[in-house]
């Protein structure tokens, strides 16, 4: 497991805590080490609680393998988040994302797989900043984007790039309520440890009908979409 993730148990609650110090970039060893953890979490515990480190929740892809690893690099990487988001939204447990902070890009993309958020009041910026930057929104944020964010705000957070102070965040949808930090992981648990009180089997079923139509789209399309993005 990454040094950057830490698995942690909090009664029939599974915490992975991102922390790499900085902005918690997703890199191929971080995501391939919460997908495990994910799995773990899945098989051991009764729901499953996802954060950041303080300030910082998660900044989006590791843009120096981006940027330096070529096309195939690339595609595998973004590849492998868009695989780590379906995970989280397919999970077997509920899964709980306290958003520590700023969570930008893949991070907000997190966000949006999510069962519930809870992020916290302070300076602190929460979008998709894909366009800004100059890269054509992949489909599989597009269709996550549609199941999460409201229509008032789809086009000015998917399209135009807008990136949202936790208040208008919360209105946008990225997240679902708002706490002080030093109570975030309290209520975060608390959460978390309801939805685990729940008939599982009727939740990941009637979740399955809710959001379904959407995993698969994003499924079938990821290598198409991939292959366009990263053109060898």
């Amino acid at each position: 497991m990454s040094d950057s993730l830490q698995f942690e148990r909090d009664g029939d609650v599974a915490i992975l805590r991102l922390d790499d110090g900085k902005a918690n970039a997703l890199s191929p060893d971080l995501l391939a080490s919460l997908s495990d953890a994910l799995r773990r979490a899945g098989e051991e515990a009764g729901a499953v609680l996802l954060t950041g480190r303080p300030g910082r929740f998660s900044a989006g892809f590791d843009l120096g393998v981006l940027g330096a690893g070529g096309a195939e690099t690339g595609r595998q990487l973004v590849t492998a988040g868009a695989e780590v988001a379906v995970q989280i939204a397919r999970h077997p447990t509920p899964v709980v994302l306290g958003c520590t902070g700023h969570a930008l890009a893949m991070g907000a993309v997190l966000l949006c797989a999510a069962d519930h958020r809870i992020g916290v009041s302070g300076e602190f910026k929460i979008g998709f900043n894909e366009v800004a930057i100059g890269m054509t929104t992949p489909l599989f944020l597009v269709e996550f984007a549609r199941d999460r964010i409201s229509k008032r705000h789809l086009q000015r957070a998917a399209v135009q790039a807008e990136i949202y102070a936790p208040e208008g965040a919360v209105d946008a949808g990225f997240l679902d309520e708002l706490v002080a930090p030093a109570d975030l992981l309290a209520t975060a648990l608390g959460h978390a440890r309801r939805l685990a009180q729940l008939p599982r089997g009727a939740f990941v079923n009637t979740r399955a009908r809710v959001r379904g139509e959407v995993l698969e789209r994003i499924e079938a399309t990821l290598a198409d979409d991939m292959a366009s993005a990263f053109p060898s």
